[in-house]
């Protein structure tokens, strides 16, 4: 059965800033060279010195790309096991508060005070395997969205210079988180790049039961991380 991604588990913002990107981005085989001694240039076509100014979300690239889908959901799957054991440990500690309110006014002080304490040891083992989970679902998530993103930089990068942008602003944090105070459709490069990550990463598409639920179910993709992530725009890309 899928599941949603354990939200619980996942309380993290996954930002990449322009700078970040243009840095992740040197790695990559698809950019310029950097100029010789000998005074030579990189292709303009290539470095960016268009004028037209183009937005990404990298946070919902990399979570619409095929390989993001795939990828996040075996995660959840790895992950719900982990799940299963902290709402057990949340139920067992629900049970004691119960019983704790129940027989407090029967019980002598001893036995309350015991009980208590019982309470009270529970909840922070429960505190802390929450705070490991996630911690560790958070890890292992960024791990996922960093090696996707090395290789979808030098795409963008590639595209950009192809169409003529001078500039790329990643819209993943909404402003004033962001930098992108507003910004229309027709500049979003988002799914133009998932198009050809998917091409270049010969990823298939996820396969869609046919028994699943509506989209809001979650069985078909990933749950975003905290500030969610809506699907990529269908808004075709800039000419």
């Amino acid at each position: 059965m899928t599941r949603k991604f354990p939200r619980f588990l996942l309380a993290t913002v996954f930002v990449v800033s322009v700078t970040a990107l243009a840095q992740t981005a040197s790695a990559g085989p698809a950019l310029p060279p950097a100029p010789s001694a000998a005074g030579t240039t990189p292709d303009p076509t290539v470095g960016g010195t268009g004028s037209k100014i183009g937005t990404i979300n990298i946070e919902q690239a990399i979570f619409a790309s095929n390989e993001g889908q795939r990828d996040f959901e075996a995660l959840s799957k790895k992950l719900e096991p982990k799940q299963t054991e902290l709402k057990n440990m949340n139920d067992e500690v629900e049970s004691l508060k119960k019983q704790l309110n129940t027989q407090s006014p029967t019980l002598n002080d001893d036995s309350r005070g015991a009980l208590v304490k019982q309470v009270e040891d529970k909840q922070k083992k429960l505190e802390r395997s929450v705070q490991d989970a996630r911690d560790d679902a958070q890890a292992q998530q960024n791990e996922i969205a960093q090696r996707i993103l090395q290789k979808m930089a030098p795409i963008i990068v590639k595209y950009a210079g192809d169409k003529g942008f001078g500039l790329i602003m990643d819209t993943s944090n909404p402003w004033p988180q962001g930098p992108v105070l507003w910004a229309g459709p027709s500049v979003d490069i988002t799914k133009a790049i998932v198009d050809a990550y998917n091409t270049q990463s010969g990823v298939p598409a996820p396969t869609r039961p046919t028994t699943a639920k509506p989209a809001a179910t979650g069985a078909t993709k990933p749950a975003a991380p905290a500030g969610g992530t809506k699907p990529a725009t269908t808004t075709p890309p800039p000419k």
